[in-house]
């Protein structure tokens, strides 16, 4: 079987899981926002963004790592198991220690606890079998679909039933560490290489080296998709940041996911295929060309009818977030674009691409963010993203003629 046809499965698959995964979020958030209040999403906002940043700069690209690799992954995995437990333990760590720390300079102390229990979280994730990326790495996409739709699934029963009971935002940290706790059951149960709490520092040390360039990538990236929430955050309140972050995930919902999808799918292909750029190069152009016509659609939904929608999913009390949503989705369609490359680089070892460009992007964002939120308030913050991601995309082009320049022999 081709690899076309397989990515063609797998974009099936993973399509399908997206819009699974997507349909739920609506129905989720769209409960939640009637039983919570924008401030009680600004605390969690503030947690989910504690927690993403250190995650990102604890990052070792372990699963990156697994899915380059042309030998059996089975000799490494007890060595990448070792390094996600460490890793867990570590973010955990940080985030109890820095609660008081960041709760003080969100003017949030009612942040506290929910960054202290959110913590529980990645300590959990670090004990993750990581034979489970085999699913990606071998393009059983199918198998993929099942597992993560009924994560999700799960940790959407369990959020909406304990906030209808409590009514506290600590019920989304405790779906989280349910979410978490089955992931780690499922790993072990359902597949048949386990790894063991072994030592070796010669594949520990090769693990951590590729890691760099993504380690990297995935701070300047931190930087650059949650800059806006911190500013934001800081600038205007737990309230502000309420709203922010709720238009930020309803803008991205239909948007960055078609994105995410297509370089979770591409990523193994292209590895494969990588040493052949004319094919490597219809094989990029063929996937740009499905992103473009599937993100402007949705992004135009979102321009258009952003009112209605608002008022549909989440009531009116959400309705001052119509303004922002509305930049935010001309930003999601361009980041979804723009995007479509990084899994084409990180298939051909230039991770360091990826570091670039998501370095630009965080410096435009860097530059322009505070004054823009000044200046617009919540409509600044979409202004300056949307800034941002038009910055790196001459970055973005230089690197691809960079990569295709000698595929006719030029």
């Amino acid at each position: 079987m081709g690899y076309s046809t397989n990515a063609i499965k797998g974009l099936s698959w993973m399509g399908v899981l997206r819009v699974v995964i997507r349909s739920m979020t609506v129905v989720r958030i769209a409960i939640l926002a009637r039983l919570l209040t924008p401030a009680q999403f600004g605390i969690f906002g503030i947690a989910s963004l504690v927690l993403s940043f250190v995650e990102v700069f604890t990052e070792f690209g372990v699963n990156i790592f697994l899915v380059q690799l042309k030998e059996n992954i089975k000799e490494y995995v007890s060595s990448a198991w070792i390094v996600s437990i460490f890793r867990g333990i570590v973010i955990s760590l940080i985030i109890l220690l820095s609660a008081p720390l960041i709760a003080y300079f969100f003017h949030s102390q009612d942040s506290v606890n929910t960054i202290r229990l959110i913590a529980i979280a990645p300590f959990i994730r670090g004990f993750i079998n990581p034979v489970i990326i085999q699913f990606q790495k071998e393009l059983q996409f199918n198998r993929e679909f099942f597992l993560r739709s009924t994560l999700y699934l799960f940790e959407a029963i369990v959020a909406i039933t304990l906030t209808f009971v409590t009514r506290s935002i600590n019920s989304l940290a405790w779906a989280l560490i349910a979410s978490a706790s089955l992931e780690v059951i499922f790993s072990f149960v359902f597949l048949k290489v386990k790894p063991e709490l072994k030592i070796e520092g010669k594949k520990i040390k090769q693990i951590l080296s590729c890691g760099r360039w993504i380690t990297l990538a995935g701070i300047f990236n931190f930087l650059f998709h949650n800059g806006d929430n911190i500013v934001v955050g800081r600038m205007l309140g737990v309230q502000a940041l309420g709203y922010y972050d709720n238009a930020y995930n309803v803008s991205m919902l239909p948007i960055t996911e078609i994105g995410d999808v297509v370089q979770q799918v591409t990523l193994p292909v292209y590895s494969r295929i990588h040493s052949d750029r004319e094919r490597l190069w219809n094989a990029f152009k063929k996937t740009l060309l499905g992103v473009i016509c599937l993100t402007l659609p949705f992004g135009l939904l979102l321009i258009f009818f952003s009112n209605q929608l608002v008022n549909l999913f989440l009531g009116s009390q959400w309705l001052p977030v119509v303004p922002v949503l509305r930049v935010l989705a001309i930003f999601g369609v361009a980041r979804a674009i723009s995007g479509t490359p990084s899994s084409l680089f990180y298939a051909i070892g230039k991770q360091s691409y990826v570091t670039v460009i998501t370095l630009v992007s965080f410096l435009a964002l860097a530059i322009s963010i505070v004054p823009l939120v000044y200046w617009f308030g919540l409509l600044g913050a979409g202004y300056s993203v949307i800034f941002a991601t038009f910055s790196a995309i001459p970055v973005v082009i230089y690197y691809l003629v960079k990569v295709f320049k000698k595929k006719n022999g030029a």
